[in-house]
């Protein structure tokens, strides 16, 4: 077959979405099927965009094909890829959805696609109630989620979302794992790498700071597992899409500072297993979500998690066997920390092992073809 996909790729940044469709993609191929990706030569206009750059300086995979002709603020554009897309005739397309803003974008260039009575649209929802919202989010999110034949999500909450937007079918399929970034090392060859004592308890909270990923609450509970494990150190991997001025403000006021390690830079993906590599557990202490890249890199990894009960995260993470789960408030965060101290980070790691094998790519390749019957 051919297949299509739409969404971030390389030169792209795009954090765990771009990871995310390439990996697809070379799924789809060891499958049998040609497969390309359709990624944007302007994602986001440059003041919509919190962070630094939006584009990479690693090299490109050499196994896609990747074309970069999407202009999610061109309306022309979306007529032109839309054509182009009509007269190539892929079996099915594979769009990704996210956020409203790209609805328009979307949600045109998909409808002229569309009008070749020939390829199948489906579509991973990543969110359709976004995080963070905005004026005309469902006006928007309505006319893009009128086109798809069907929908695939990575958490129970979207589906249900879904069934707000449309009636078409829409199945729940598990986050596979990120296993795109190298094998394991070394905890202390990682913790050579970064710097770090070899006998610290190193809690990893990675990924873009956004407001709703709640590193704020994670601060605050600082003081009480320090008071409970004096030799801690939080290393915070990720860059900032959020105001930074208000966590360092959070830290200093705290007096917290000798036991946070700022890594706030953007991290490249040959430097990923480092940090999972180098922790005892990796934290993820969000107010609200939907699923998240973070668990499958965490399982690939085989690290211990902490999750709040909120969205989807506790499908992947199921309370003391992976990890735990705490509710989204500094003093349950903290307690779920010294609770996983005390029984030994390494006493989770059979488990990992076994619930990991259920996260494939291959789970993901099928319920996209099964729906494009």
């Amino acid at each position: 077959m051919k297949i299509i996909i739409i969404g971030s790729a390389h030169p792209l940044r795009g954090g765990g979405m771009a990871t995310f469709n390439e990996r697809l993609a070379q799924a789809f191929q060891a499958d049998g099927h040609f497969t390309a990706i359709w990624t944007f030569s302007l994602q986001y206009p440059s003041f919509l965009f919190p962070g630094k750059s939006q584009y990479t300086t690693e090299p490109a995979p050499i196994d896609i094909s990747i074309r970069v002709c999407i202009n999610s603020i061109n309306p022309w554009n979306w007529i032109k890829v839309g054509r182009q897309l009509k007269k190539e005739r892929p079996d099915i397309i594979v769009v990704r959805f996210w956020l409203p803003f790209m609805a328009p974008c979307l949600g045109t260039l998909l409808r002229i696609a569309k009008k070749n009575k020939f390829s199948k649209v489906i579509c991973i929802a990543d969110n359709v109630v976004p995080h963070e919202k905005r004026i005309g989010d469902q006006l928007l999110t309505q006319y893009f989620m009128s086109v798809p034949d069907a929908f695939i999500t990575m958490s129970k909450q979207v589906q249900e979302d879904v069934k707000k937007f449309s009636s078409k079918p829409a199945r729940y399929v598990p986050h596979p794992l990120y296993d795109n970034f190298g094998e394991a090392i070394s905890k202390q060859e990682a913790r050579r790498r970064l710097s770090l004592g070899e006998h610290e308890f190193v809690i990893l909270f990675f990924g873009f700071i956004r407001k709703y990923k709640g590193l704020d609450l994670l601060l605050s509970a600082m003081p009480k597992i320090i008071s409970a494990i004096p030799h801690v150190k939080l290393m915070i991997a990720g860059e900032f899409y959020d105001d930074p001025k208000k966590y360092e403000s959070l830290i200093l006021s705290l007096g917290i500072s000798s036991h946070i390690l700022l890594h706030t830079s953007f991290i490249a993906n040959d430097q990923i297993k480092n940090y999972f590599c180098a922790a005892d557990i990796v934290v993820q202490p969000y107010k609200n979500a939907t699923q998240s890249g973070v668990t499958p890199l965490a399982y690939h990894f085989e690290l211990p998690m902490m999750v709040t009960q909120v969205g989807a995260l506790a499908d992947m993470v199921p309370d003391a066997v992976v990890g735990k789960v705490a509710e989204p408030t500094a003093p349950d965060i903290a307690e779920k920390i010294i609770m996983m101290y005390q029984a030994g980070t390494q006493s989770y790691i059979p488990a990992i092992r076994e619930q990991k094998k259920q996260y494939s790519w291959q789970n993901m390749v099928d319920a996209i073809l099964a729906a494009a019957k």
